[in-house]
């Protein structure tokens, strides 16, 4: 099987090439800077300039389109502009593998499309959608239209809904990253209490799900994620522990953000009865694992 992966060189994009490799696929990998270190065909191309999905797809010839590719970058990608660009340039590729009679897509969405229960998971089909920034609002949007676009066609398409992620590569700011690099380098890790549950899952089984699901023919919204909640504090807390700083770790030395949900976790049904897909870690294992990453980047 010949899957293109678009945004192949990103945080997620190295562990779905990873994962599809594992698996046995062909890959070419679409990227604006391509990576020597994955041994896979590159096609150096910006899927943001006019005609570039049909131009790609037409060259590569895949069997699957793995799409993720989008605005990424950190603290920005909430509001960024380039959101709407991203969504009309993502309707275009569907737009051309039903053109092409491309076998499958499988695009990537947000778990911040889903309108939180108070209690409980996020399930697909059941659990409403609900805006809550242009970033979510725009992947929401492109999923609606290319699952239209698409609709008998020929094409199967799936949607997969990513959660809360972890592991190499991670910008350096984000949350595990940020408070595991403080305690290795003897700092103090200053966080909030922490009491907010998220559902994460490490960037390695991200992508070998993701493989998982473009080499399926699974279609609708699937949840990525490890079906388990755990609170921002606990994840902390394994950090401090693995590296042997407990005394580091100050919870509560920072306010805690009114603004977001207290509970964002996946029901994961889906991705592991249809898909047949089963995580390789648990947090505690995922973490020691991204923990040798971040303290050989030190």
């Amino acid at each position: 099987m010949r899957v293109l992966v678009t945004g192949a060189s990103g945080f997620v994009g190295r562990s779905a090439v990873a994962g599809l490799l594992q698996r046995g696929a062909e890959v070419v990998g679409v990227a604006r800077n391509p990576l020597s270190d994955l041994p896979i065909e590159w096609m150096t191309a910006d899927l943001l300039e006019p005609g570039a999905a049909s131009a790609i797809l037409r060259k590569a010839a895949p069997d699957v389109v793995l799409h993720l590719a989008w605005a990424t970058e950190h603290g920005k990608f909430w509001s960024d502009p380039a959101n709407d660009l991203w969504l009309v340039r993502s309707i275009e590729l569907a737009q051309a593998a039903r053109d092409l009679k491309i076998q499958r897509v499988v695009m990537t969405g947000t778990c911040y499309e889903y309108a939180f229960p108070a209690q409980g998971d996020c399930i697909e089909g059941r659990t409403p959608v609900e805006a809550h920034f242009p970033y979510d609002m725009a992947k929401a949007a492109c999923h609606r239209a290319c699952a239209d676009i698409l609709a008998g066609s020929g094409v199967t398409f799936s949607w997969a809904r990513l959660f809360y992620l972890y592991g190499p590569h991670e910008h350096e700011a984000r949350l595990a990253p940020s408070v595991a690099r403080a305690l290795l380098r003897g700092e103090v890790a200053a966080c909030s209490s922490g009491l907010a549950v998220r559902d994460y899952m490490h960037v390695a089984d991200v992508g070998a799900g993701l493989a998982a699901l473009a080499l399926s023919s699974v279609e609708g919204a699937v949840n990525v994620a490890s079906g388990q909640g755990t609170t921002i504090a606990h994840l902390a807390q394994v950090l401090a522990d693995l590296v042997g700083r407990p005394d580091l770790l100050h919870l509560g030395a920072r306010p805690d953000r009114t603004d977001e949900p207290p509970r964002i976790t996946a029901d994961v049904t889906r991705l592991s009865q249809e898909v047949g897909f089963q995580p390789r870690f648990d947090l505690r294992s995922g973490l020691a694992d991204a923990l040798s990453y971040w303290r050989s980047q030190i």
